[in-house]
């Protein structure tokens, strides 16, 4: 009981950590009043460049992954201490100490909590995301179908594992929850998306 207590507080620490905010300042940005406002990889890839929209969502990613790895390897706390402490770093990062209680959206902490619990579903949900943002360019779009498509592939692939069955249901209205300015945006029409690419061929013509 002790361990998971420890690892609930350890995972709700390094979620908390706010790592865009972070990087943004140190260059000279305050993230919170840029673009969407948003502390995470989307907006601080939009404002600073996709290098270091990459770096944060690795980043973000890093702190889940390592949230559960230590609860479930170093502190031994069994699947379902490693289910909890994950939700506990994707709270942190929401729900941040560092801003007010204030943070991302919990992506990129939740495809790092993931990895660490069953890799199988995020290699599914990440094609899912994939394929969505191919189509629409759109990363909320993408975003939250990869968050629905996340308890279904629980059910189908870790049908046994009911604390992480009830925990992606739980993360995944947490992530729609956290989408809901852009959800406004989507049925306004007003959501901001990344031109999609042009081919080869059409480039080859234009020139």
């Amino acid at each position: 009981m002790g361990e998971t207590i420890l690892a609930l507080g350890l995972g709700f620490f390094l979620g908390s950590l706010p790592c865009g905010f972070w990087l943004a300042r140190a260059k000279g940005v305050d993230i919170r009043k840029k673009g969407s406002g948003n502390i995470g990889a989307t907006n601080v890839g939009r404002i600073l460049g996709k290098e270091w929209g990459y770096l944060v969502f690795a980043l973000d990613a890093v702190k889940g992954w390592l949230a559960v790895w230590v609860a479930a390897e170093f502190l031994q706390t069994g699947d379902t201490g490693a289910v909890l402490t994950g939700m506990a770093a994707v709270a942190g990062h929401v729900f941040s100490p560092w801003l007010d209680f204030k943070g991302g959206k919990g992506v990129a902490t939740s495809a790092g909590v993931l990895l660490g619990l069953a890799p199988a579903v995020l290699a599914i949900t990440a094609a899912v995301w994939g394929i969505s943002f191919a189509a629409k360019r759109i990363v909320s779009v993408s975003s939250l179908l990869a968050a629905t498509a996340f308890p279904f592939l629980v059910m189908w692939l870790e049908p046994r594992r009911h604390a992480l069955l009830l925990a992606a249901f739980a993360l995944a209205g947490l992530v729609w929850f956290r989408h809901r300015d852009n959800l406004q945006r989507l049925r306004k029409g007003t959501e901001n998306g990344f031109p999609k690419k042009k081919s080869g061929i059409r480039k080859r013509k234009q020139k």
